[in-house]
């Protein structure tokens, strides 16, 4: 699969698989993070996997899942994430402007999990309280936001925006459908309004 393919590919998951993701994986992901673009070469950002279970079970109940669709978006019993990567930003080397270098980190994580058919959901409603309590996260981190991972239990696809809404939905066999804005409504070349 190319790198194009991979990414029109990849759609947010919440069901998962009773599979434990590789140690190997993780270490891959969290390598592929920290060789994302950073401002000024500052690198501000960390990383905790969590693969324990008992950790993820205390870690579950701080992450918030699908609103549009709550509680039906939420993970079945048994069907939980398999890790999460929660996602620092040490705050004595960046205070701000970090959300640029966070999003390609996170990007190349979730690209790198699903080229070997691990799925994500990236959540930023989050308890930050009691992630850093459960995962003793020293206050000069700043806790940005966690990302869910397992083998996917569910089938999500996007689809072509019907009118402005963007509220993703599940069909009656449980596939999440996913509105996108169309390409020719938001790329322009050369000036605003052309195609």
């Amino acid at each position: 699969m190319t790198v194009y393919e991979l990414i029109t590919s990849r759609r947010t998951i919440r069901q998962f698989k009773p599979e434990s993701i590789p140690r190997s994986l993780l270490k891959d992901m969290v390598n592929a993070a920290r060789l994302a673009p950073s401002a000024a070469n500052r690198q501000p950002l960390e990383f905790i996997a969590v693969d324990d279970p008992e950790l993820r079970g205390h870690v579950f109940p701080c992450v918030k899942w699908a609103a549009y669709i709550a509680p039906q978006g939420d993970p079945k019993p048994g069907q939980e994430p398999r890790a999460y990567i929660v996602n620092l930003v040490d705050t004595e080397v960046r205070t701000s402007g970090f959300e640029w270098e966070m999003g390609a980190s996170i990007e190349n994580m979730i690209l790198t999990a699903l080229e070997q058919g691990v799925c994500s959901c990236w959540m930023l409603s989050i308890d930050r309280d009691k992630i850093r309590d459960i995962l003793n996260i020293p206050a000069r981190f700043k806790i940005d936001s966690v990302l869910a991972l397992g083998y996917p239990a569910e089938e999500s696809v996007a689809e072509e925006m019907n009118g402005d809404s963007v509220i993703y939905w599940k069909d009656d066999l449980g596939v999440m459908h996913v509105p996108k804005r169309a390409l020719n409504k938001i790329m322009h070349f050369n000036r605003m309004g052309t195609e």
